[in-house]
């Protein structure tokens, strides 16, 4: 009888356990297997969205008009990753949902902090961001380990002719099909700008990108770097030299990339290491780098058939990082860039592209 008793128990407590649990707070409604880790998860979501919008915004966010339903899946076994969708609509962003897994630890160090950071970017700009700028953000607030991941895939990616040139990047309103270089070198640009001058000098570039559509002006005024092409080559050599620890500046027009690196790089690194000599690296590395940083300035521009947006062009198109002039842009009554696939009219509907690591 005992032991018929007992299998009941642990029949009852499995089931309860495959329903799982919810738990609301004032910004989420959590949906996990248990109710403390329910409970757990929404109060670590309502703290990192309290902090990090200060931490971006320099303040809090207000409530949302209505939570955000999370699904949660916790096992070890499972790749770490999310998914968040949303909806814009008449200057208003709603209709939040998230699902998120992995390990516990993976879940509270860098799923839950990358998800709410894409939200609340959505709730500060009320449209669409460039997706280098948006995961890019999003991936900087994930734990170091999960974030050192990135600029291993990077120079993996820079070295067998995968990089994006800048002006494509900057141009990218979807995901492109070969998705990973875009998250390890938007993640690289972002985590390199916010060294140069903080959260909030990043938000206020990306305002500024966003309302002038001139990227090569808005990186100018808010760092100091002559345009795109230069932008990118100054991010190249941060990167050749292993991404070391920047200073914050203020903004100042850009010398040569090893006269920048040697203006920042902190205390104790050489100049044989700033002119890319460093002798920890191999010769054949540094010359693979050589070869990248070659081959991503001579990238061609991107086929019409992909799929993001990219400013239409009245002329032939120019090598990717040579500026183009407000008069080469088209008209204002030429139509507007479509997307490869055409959506049916409705409101914008911003998703966060899944990823598991």
């Amino acid at each position: 009888m005992e032991a018929r008793l007992a299998r009941v128990v642990l029949l009852a407590a499995a089931l309860v356990v495959s329903l799982g649990a919810s738990h609301r707070s004032v910004n989420f409604v959590v949906e996990a297997p248990t109710a403390p880790l329910a409970q757990r998860i929404a109060a670590a979501a309502e703290t990192f969205r309290h902090d990090l919008a200060v931490s971006w915004l320099g303040r809090a966010m207000p409530p949302w008009s209505a939570p955000c339903v999370m699904n949660v899946r916790v096992d070890p076994r499972l790749g770490a990753g999310g998914t968040t969708t949303f909806l814009f609509e008449n200057g208003e962003v709603f209709g939040w949902r998230m699902s998120i897994q992995g390990s516990h630890e993976r879940i509270l160090d860098s799923v839950l902090p990358h998800e709410i950071t894409h939200m609340i970017l959505a709730t500060h700009f009320r449209c669409p961001l460039p997706r280098w700028a948006d995961e890019g953000a999003a991936t900087s607030v994930e734990h170091p380990s999960e974030r050192e991941k990135h600029f291993h895939m990077l120079n993996e990616f820079l070295t067998t002719d995968r990089g994006i040139a800048f002006n494509q990047m900057f141009a990218m309103r979807e995901y492109p099909r070969d998705v990973m270089p875009l998250y390890a070198q938007g993640y690289s640009l972002a985590e390199y700008l916010i060294q140069r001058g903080g959260r909030r000098r990043f938000i206020a570039y990306i305002e500024d990108g966003i309302a002038s559509g001139q990227w090569g002006k808005a990186t100018e005024r808010h760092y100091g770097i002559q345009d795109l092409g230069a932008l990118q080559n100054t991010w190249l050599a941060w990167i050749r030299q292993g991404h070391p620890t920047l200073t914050p500046r203020p903004t100042q027009p850009e010398a040569a990339p090893s006269a920048e690196m040697l203006a920042t790089a902190p205390p104790g690194i050489d100049a044989a290491r700033l002119a890319g000599r460093d002798p920890n690296v191999p010769p054949d590395t540094l010359a693979r780098l050589d070869a990248a940083h070659l081959a991503l300035n001579k990238r061609p521009r991107p086929e019409p058939n992909l799929v993001y947006h990219e400013p239409r062009l009245a002329s032939r198109p120019k090598h990717p990082l040579v500026p183009i002039a407000p008069d080469e842009l088209a008209p204002a009554s030429s139509p507007a860039p479509q997307l490869a696939r055409p959506q049916p009219a409705e409101p914008v509907r911003q998703i966060i592209l899944e990823w598991r690591k």
